[in-house]
């Protein structure tokens, strides 16, 4: 099944995914705040598991529709949820790292940055 080309492909996305879910543990450990470790886990997970998702799809195309609603799913709720995670964090002050330079928040809400 994989000799195909559509087998080629998925396999390569199921690879991209796999190495961005990766980047994305390795940035949650790397990361300096919350704030940023927030970011960095949801760009990659989210751009991960979409890759990871088109890649079984190519790989079991009677899955497509099911896979399809799950990506607009994932692709909807990760980054809100992690907007309102970092919402949260920074009403209950949790600090920032002295390496972060904007706050656009507390500047929109006329807080101390």
């Amino acid at each position: 099944m994989t000799d195909t080309p559509l087998g080629i492909l998925g396999g390569l996305l199921l690879v991209a995914g796999a190495a961005f879910l990766l980047l994305g543990s390795l940035g949650l450990v790397r990361m300096p705040d919350l704030y940023n470790r927030i970011q960095a886990g949801t760009k990659a997970t989210t751009l991960g598991t979409l890759l990871t998702l088109a890649g079984a799809a190519c790989l079991q195309p009677a899955w497509g529709t099911k896979l399809l609603l799950i990506g607009m799913f994932i692709l909807l709720t990760n980054p809100v949820s992690s907007q309102v995670l970092a919402r949260a964090a920074h009403r209950m002050g949790i600090a920032k790292s002295p390496l972060t330079a904007v706050d656009r928040l507390a500047e929109d809400t006329g807080e101390k940055s």
